[in-house]
């Protein structure tokens, strides 16, 4: 962002530079032109010519200015083609080489207009400044009849038809430009605001299980609530974390998108890059253990990943991974937090089809990476009660919005019963080409 900055001024500097000079150059031809093409020429294409310059070079290029510019422009030009009269010039007069000098700054003043306006306002100023332009050399009277007058004008005209054609594509370029980069943007915020939920929300609900037991534990055993107090603690400070990281990487990609304005793709690409490399599968195991910490349940971890394939996992795909982990965990926490044994299990392997809970998942073909967690369940009674599935939709996140980002890598994710009061599981399976 900040190179881009600091080119900026020194490329207005360039422009006022030129402008500038381009100006000099125009007083100085007016003057040395003036004995032979009069009064009227000169001071139309000065005025013209100088009023086209500092719209380029110095004025900001806002709707107001642009319009007023273009229609002092427009009338400069028609009054000194309608007082000056047919004939007032010969061919090969100074004065002629002076229309093709407003010719010129007029066309380029539709350029700047279409570029800056959209369509429907600068339709009626490209009209107005192409008639003006198309008609100056009406003053040299170099036509035979009205027939070869319009000739000539329709011919000149092709310029500020050109002009205006490209200005109004590269305010539409600008425009879609500027799109991608606001829903980008939002997909982004959305995506953080995603992460968010998850690793928040599984600290969070460590907290109010912690708070939980020491409320129970307070008056029998009062020993056991300092400790409990301590993980309360660690897991406010890990939830705190998690949004600062959120926060954090939210305003990266938030100035790199605003300075994205020739290529959006790029900063979108190093922004995701980022927040996987935030999380993978070597923080499972973190997670598992302060699952098992904050609960009384059987909790283990089974990581069959050799590690020479661990290694060789794509980053996006690991993080989905622990967000798989960590989303499972919660909905444990929150759905079944009398489950008595709780399994995680990471492990790689081939294709395959499997039945859950009366859904078919279709098999993965070659080498994939599956994430499991299943969880012993309440009862036959509450097993299904409450529990949340892939499918179901809730404010966009969870397990619905895991899903999609599941898929999106060409995966899928199933969450079901593992049979009658036999608990619940979530597993997901990942392609992989090793």
């Amino acid at each position: 962002m900040e190179p881009t900055g600091k080119r900026r001024p020194g490329r207005r500097a360039v422009v006022r530079a030129g402008c500038g000079t381009a100006g000099v150059g125009v007083v100085a031809a007016g003057a040395a032109a003036l004995p032979g093409a009069g009064g009227m020429a000169v001071g139309t294409m000065t005025v013209s010519a100088l009023l086209t310059l500092a719209a380029t070079g110095w004025w900001p290029r806002d709707a107001r200015r642009l319009a007023l510019t273009a229609v002092a422009v427009a009338a400069v030009c028609g009054l000194g083609t309608v007082f000056a009269g047919p004939g007032a010039t010969t061919e090969g007069s100074p004065a002629i080489k002076l229309a093709l000098v407003e010719y010129a700054s007029g066309t380029w003043l539709v350029l700047l207009v279409t570029r800056a306006l959209p369509l429907r306002r600068s339709a009626a100023l490209w009209l107005v400044l192409g008639v003006a332009v198309a008609t100056l050399l009406l003053r040299a009277d170099a036509y035979d009849g009205a027939l070869e007058a319009a000739g000539q004008s329709v011919f000149l005209s092709a310029g500020p038809l050109a002009a205006g054609a490209l200005g109004n594509g590269l305010y539409t370029a600008g425009e879609r430009r500027a799109r991608s980069v606001r829903e980008a943007r939002r997909a982004q915020r959305l995506e953080l605001a995603a992460d968010l939920h998850d690793f928040v929300a599984h600290d969070v609900s460590g907290i109010v299980a912690l708070a939980q037991a020491a409320q129970v534990v307070h008056g029998a055993r009062p020993e056991q609530v300092p400790p409990l107090l301590r993980q309360i603690e660690e897991a406010g400070v890990r939830a705190l974390g998690a949004m600062d990281r959120t926060v954090h990487m939210l305003r990266d990609g938030d100035g790199r998108l605003s300075a994205a304005g020739s290529g959006p793709d790029a900063p979108v690409a190093d922004d995701a890059g980022a927040r996987a490399a935030a999380y993978g599968l070597d923080d499972v195991p973190g997670v598992v253990e302060r699952f098992r910490a904050s609960g009384t349940a059987d909790v283990r971890l089974a990581d069959e990943l050799p590690p020479e394939r661990r290694a060789d996992v794509p980053r996006e795909v690991a993080a989905t991974a622990h967000r798989v982990v960590v989303e499972a965990l919660t909905n444990v926490r929150r759905h079944a937090p009398g489950a008595e044994r709780v399994r995680v299990v990471l492990s790689c392997g081939g294709g395959g089809s499997r039945e859950s809970a009366g859904s078919r998942e279709d098999g993965l073909a070659g080498a994939s990476l599956s994430v499991s967690v299943t969880d012993s369940g309440r009862g036959a009674a509450g097993a299904r009660a409450g529990r949340p599935s892939a499918g179901e939709r809730r404010s966009g996140l969870g397990l619905a919005g895991l899903a999609e980002r599941v898929e999106a890598l060409g995966g899928v994710l199933t969450a079901g019963g593992c049979g009658e009061g036999a608990g619940w599981e979530v597993r997901a399976e990942f392609p992989l080409r090793w």
